[in-house]
């Protein structure tokens, strides 16, 4: 009913990008898939075939972080009126105007990202972990989250500094306020020889809380 800690590590599966099947990888050609979970009814052919321009807009802007998201909208649209974007590689193909020589590959992952998340509503299942793991912690009890990218790194802090999502706790008379963490130690990255080891780990970051 109870623990004393909780650890979790945010990444995708090495595996998922290592294979083909599941069109998770920028590197192979495969199926528009993405789902984490085969059971899931929503996959990348849905988002990328079936959603309408502005959640299209909403998807690569909020989970992808693109400036352009309008216009990447528009050209998806554009290019479903000429028949389905199936795979991967055509997928590509429609969006190549966006992906110049010396930065396809950041903002392909960039994509990608945005369109895994949204399958597999990520962010909604992070926020989730995050409200039960403050009903199952002990007090003193610690929660350490290893997360790859802004968008994660952002909820998981914002929720350890004041256990909230949005906006601010409300302050008492006197103008404090309760939090139901407090912070250990800063954040970890991981140094230049983990990196070396292991470079899937350039982008992770730690951080480590206390249930007060």
């Amino acid at each position: 009913k109870s623990v004393d800690g909780i650890l979790a590590d945010l990444g995708v599966s090495s595996h998922q990008f290592d294979v083909a099947e599941r069109g998770f990888s920028t590197r192979f050609d495969a199926e528009l898939d993405m789902r984490m979970s085969q059971k899931n009814d929503l996959s990348a052919y849905g988002v990328v075939n079936e959603y309408d321009e502005a959640n299209l807009r909403r998807v690569f802007y909020d989970y992808g972080e693109l400036k352009n998201a309008p216009a990447i909208a528009r050209v998806i649209l554009e290019a479903r009126e000429h028949g389905d974007i199936r795979n991967t590689e055509q997928l590509k193909a429609v969006l190549s105007r966006f992906l110049p020589a010396h930065k396809s590959n950041k903002i392909l992952a960039q994509i990608y990202q945005a369109i895994r998340i949204e399958v597999n509503q990520e962010m909604d299942v992070l926020k989730e972990f995050l409200e039960q793991s403050l009903e199952i912690l002990k007090p003193g009890g610690r929660l350490s989250v290893i997360s790859y990218h802004s968008l994660e790194d952002r909820l998981v802090k914002r929720y350890i500094k004041n256990g909230m999502f949005e906006g601010e706790p409300e302050r008492d008379f006197f103008g404090n306020f309760s939090v139901p963490f407090k912070t250990i130690g800063k954040l970890i990255v991981p140094d230049e020889e983990e990196i070396r080891v292991n470079n899937r780990a350039r982008s992770a970051k730690l951080r480590i809380a206390e249930k007060i």
